[in-house]
């Protein structure tokens, strides 16, 4: 064999696959849990996410799965996800609950949306309270209705892509006592202006310090309290925002 046919040889042996040439090895691996028997607007919102966080998972390159099986929290099933998801729910058995501890005491990430942070005097979870950075769910705005947010942190890789101030699409929005801002462990990263108020007719918020978006830097996670109806993700600077915030979650630190 000439020098030449060598050389060929090496190169054809050296050259990617067909198909195989833009294909990048997953970055980080994310499952999502959801319900399909709660509230309608709730399951709107999961299944418009499942939509959205699978076609960021193309173009990111990272494993996206979900399911409506909350036994999956468990610690063989978590045991390569890097971030799960809690789109319009939350776990409800001890073992579930259990589960969620030890994967988050042990670094695991958490990006929750409205009602999977839903917590009150018959949630008896108290590790979830402090979770969330010592606050319960006190009040709600209804109709759900568009507001104005204002970025806390502009500093966070979070919030980076967000104007000081944008229009969020319409939510419920639920109040916090205390404020999660009240936690010296709490980072809040997104605040309902008080341009809003009162924001509501037949539930009314009026005032007060109402945090959307924070993170309990305790742990690696983040709550959103968008995730009510259809409308969420009509609204670029907001979509950035899941996009990031997602990806922040996604790099163990």
């Amino acid at each position: 064999m000439s020098k030449r046919s060598i050389l060929v040889c090496m190169l054809l042996a050296m050259a990617p696959l067909p198909g195989f040439a833009s294909r990048k090895p997953a970055t980080f691996s994310v499952l999502a849990f959801y319900s399909a028997n709660v509230e309608h607007d709730h399951v709107e919102f999961a299944e418009q996410s499942l939509r959205f966080f699978s076609e960021m998972a193309k173009r990111d390159s990272f494993q996206f799965a979900s399911t409506t099986n909350w036994n999956d929290l468990n610690s063989t099933r978590l045991e390569h996800v890097d971030v799960v998801l809690w789109l319009n729910d939350s776990p409800h058995t001890d073992e579930q609950r259990t589960a969620f501890e030890r994967y988050m005491e042990r670094g695991g990430g958490w990006l929750g949306f409205h009602a999977a942070g839903y917590n009150d005097s018959d949630t008896h979870w108290p590790w979830f309270v402090k979770f969330l950075g010592g606050t319960v769910f006190y009040g709600n705005s209804w109709p759900p209705l568009p507001a104005t947010l204002s970025v806390d942190d502009k500093a966070s890789s979070v919030t980076r892509r967000l104007p000081p101030i944008f229009k969020s699409p319409a939510n419920e929005w639920y109040s916090w006592l205390p404020s999660p801002r009240a936690s010296k462990d709490v980072r809040v990263l997104l605040t309902l202006d008080a341009s809003n108020y009162p924001l509501g007719f037949k539930d009314t918020l009026t005032s007060g310090d109402i945090p959307v978006v924070w993170t309990n830097t305790t742990y690696r996670m983040i709550h959103m309290n968008m995730g009510h109806g259809d409308k969420i993700f009509t609204d670029a600077h907001q979509n950035d925002l899941f996009e990031d915030a997602l990806r922040w979650l996604g790099v163990r630190r």
